[in-house]
């Protein structure tokens, strides 16, 4: 009989496991899965175990493919099954091409004279999934809110970045969900940043790579009326939960959409941007909404300076600018009342709707 061994956390099993299973069984003619205790797993990864090991335990040996399952305890680093293994001798030890242990398990092979056998990768029977990304889906929360910016924006692009310097934004809602987007796609709202938080996701990880900044997925995450450091990664310098701003807030879509990193590396006045967030900081700090009127209308003076088109006038509003760093999408009008603002969204119909501060 030719015993064959394989080995790993199976934490959260998937169909991806379930065909190595099927595909190392068919080496031999009985097969021995170990999975790392919850004390190993814990120890070595500092993550919890899914499921109690007895349970784990009974839901491998449900397994049609499988014929015995233990537990594996030992410390040693991607040997927690070592004591076994020196015991038993089975005849293989089976392993994917990507097994980041293959120095210590060949060691561990020679001392009792197995095979190791690397399984070479086989088209998956379906999409691969990891049990980390499975881990990030679950905890990923169902709803996200979208951000607007009032000053210091492209400050949090690493390579325009400003010792000193601040970046001044707020969450809003109404809220999104990957079923339910009330707001138009690639309108300057951070869209990418809440779909990747919708997605477990580390969006601003994302936002870099793509040679952009990190305020959206930051603040999306953060919540509340938030005031950034200027740098490579956001740094918070404070938050308020944004009371100053409720029923002060509305959108107006411009009719075209945003496009950030298209224009990323246009010329602007950066000098001009980092006064704005200033004095944007100072209004925060002071819960003054004429102030935070200065500092939009101070970014939307930018704006206009690289060539965007002028904003219309909108009755009641104090200030408006550009939401994000497009061309485009949705325009942020500030107003000094909920009674100006609610009139506002009434007379301009579809157009304009209300946005509030959101902060869990």
């Amino acid at each position: 009989m030719k015993r064959i061994f394989v080995s790993g956390c199976y934490d959260i099993l998937h169909a991806g496991h379930l065909q190595f299973f099927e595909e190392a069984r068919a080496l031999g003619d009985h097969l021995t899965v170990s999975f790392a205790s919850e004390e190993v797993l814990w120890h070595h990864k500092q993550r919890r175990s899914s499921i109690p090991d007895e349970h784990k335990k009974v839901v491998l040996e449900g397994l049609r493919m499988i014929d015995e399952v233990i537990v594996g305890s030992d410390h040693d680093l991607g040997l927690d099954f070592k004591s076994w293994f020196l015991e038993a001798k089975p005849d293989m030890l089976v392993v994917t091409e990507d097994d980041q242990y293959e120095d210590v398990k060949r060691a561990l092979c020679a001392e009792v004279g197995a095979t190791y056998h690397v399984l070479p990768k086989t088209p998956p029977r379906f999409a691969p999934v990891s049990t980390s990304g499975i881990v990030k889906w679950v905890k990923a929360p169902t709803e996200s809110p979208l951000r607007v910016d009032f000053a210091g924006g492209w400050l949090d692009v690493p390579r325009y970045a400003r010792e000193g310097a601040y970046v001044v934004n707020c969450a809003i809602s109404p809220m999104v969900s990957l079923r339910d987007w009330g707001y138009r796609k690639r309108s300057g709202l951070g869209g990418s940043g809440a779909w990747a938080l919708l997605n477990g996701e580390d969006g601003v990880t994302g936002e870099l790579a793509l040679g952009v900044g990190w305020q959206d997925p930051a603040v999306i995450r953060e919540t509340g009326v938030c005031v950034w450091r200027s740098g490579q990664r956001p740094v918070l310098d404070f938050k308020r939960n944004g009371e100053m701003l409720k029923g002060r807030m509305a959108l107006l879509w411009t009719g075209h959409e945003h496009d950030t990193p298209g224009v990323a590396d246009q010329e602007r006045d950066y000098a001009a941007i980092e006064r704005a967030a200033a004095v944007a900081r100072q209004a925060v700090l002071d819960e003054s909404i004429e102030q935070l009127a200065e500092a939009v209308s101070l970014s939307y003076a930018v704006q206009l300076g690289e060539g965007m088109e002028e904003l219309g006038e909108v009755d009641g509003a104090i200030a408006s600018k550009y939401c994000g760093g497009g061309h485009g999408g949705y325009a942020l009008y500030l107003f000094t009342s909920r009674a100006a603002r609610d009139a506002a969204v009434t007379d301009t119909g579809d157009a304009m709707i209300a946005i509030e501060p959101y902060c869990r």
